[in-house]
């Protein structure tokens, strides 16, 4: 099992910056077989949506919709993926999830919100 601790959420204006950090931990063997950590969203009314993922390797890929503004980072040796979130706007407000894979297995966290008032 892997457990998955979110932070960083809040509320900001418009505009505004916000980092997310999310902690895996667990047995060293789940640990270092995690392979895509990210961060998905979802706000009242509509589906959960991924917002980005980082590869153990380095490799990272970010919705449309965030990119130049969003950066998402993995720190391996601290189980850590963290999401910069700048020039947040309204539509930004959301439940943000922490994931990480390992296979076929999905695990997430509880979920940090993030309110950005315009």
């Amino acid at each position: 099992q892997v457990q998955l601790v979110e932070s960083g959420g809040g509320l900001v204006q418009a505009g505004g910056s916000l980092r997310l950090s999310c902690t895996a931990s667990g047995s060293i063997f789940n640990i270092t077989n995690i392979n895509n950590m990210g961060w998905y969203r979802q706000s009242p009314g509509k589906q959960r949506e991924l917002v980005a993922a980082a590869s153990r390797g380095g490799t990272t890929v970010h919705a449309d919709s965030v990119k130049g503004r969003f950066t998402i980072s993995r720190d391996n040796a601290k189980n850590t993926v963290y999401l910069q979130m700048n020039s947040l706007k309204p539509e930004d407000t959301a439940v943000y999830y922490c994931n990480a894979n390992q296979g076929v297995v999905n695990y997430w966290g509880k979920g940090t919100l993030v309110t950005v008032s315009s």
